[in-house]
């Protein structure tokens, strides 16, 4: 079965270290939360709001063993009025067992009030 992963997470400034590095915690607590291997990963789609720029947070993926060609994007999220800034997000489609309520969605640090009703 094809199941998405979602995960959100958010950075201080608009830093290229910190993005990799909040992007890479956030990858590595889906990944393991999930019990994810690379193999089973169709693709990794990231987002970012439009104050982000300094680079691509995608890049974080390549951090992790075994994940040279697992294919991976990043585009801008659509700006609302309002909307959380400096936000991560990440849609992550995997080949998996596991029913769907049984997917652990993950939010660190702001990202935490999009999804109160789930717990990471």
């Amino acid at each position: 079965m094809i199941r998405g992963i979602r995960g959100a997470t958010t950075v201080e400034t608009n830093d290229s270290e910190e993005l990799v590095s909040r992007s890479h915690e956030l990858i590595a607590d889906m990944v393991h939360q999930n019990n994810v291997k690379a193999e089973d990963v169709a693709s990794v789609l990231f987002t970012v709001t439009e104050d982000l720029n300094a680079t691509f947070p995608a890049k974080s993926v390549r951090k992790l063993e075994g994940w040279t060609y697992v294919p991976v994007m990043c585009m801008r999220e659509i700006p609302v009025p309002d909307s959380l800034g400096k936000c991560v997000r990440v849609m992550m489609t995997v080949n998996t067992s596991s029913k769907q309520n049984e997917i652990e969605h993950i939010y660190h640090q702001g990202a935490t009030v999009l999804r109160p009703d789930l717990k990471s």
